[in-house]
């Protein structure tokens, strides 16, 4: 079942206002655990984190920017 333009709206900004702050936490939490490695393979791994997140939501964030599709200008 697809969802409406609003519904993926709305879960659109709970995904990056709880989730991605939540993601966030628990990322440098568990980067946390282990010994610092050095600078460049920690921004590598930060930054791949920071991509693998959003793939999963690539079709709830698709298209949000655009005009409701499924409103007519009458």
């Amino acid at each position: 079942m697809a969802l409406s333009y609003k519904a993926r709206r709305r879960w659109s900004l709970v995904i990056l206002l709880v989730g991605l702050p939540a993601y966030i936490i628990a990322a440098v939490v568990v980067i946390g655990q282990f010994d610092r490695p050095p600078f460049w393979i920690e921004l590598a791994i930060y930054v791949g984190l920071g991509i693998v997140w959003a793939i999963p939501f690539r079709f709830m964030f698709k298209g949000i920017g655009q005009a409701d599709p499924e409103k007519t200008d009458s």
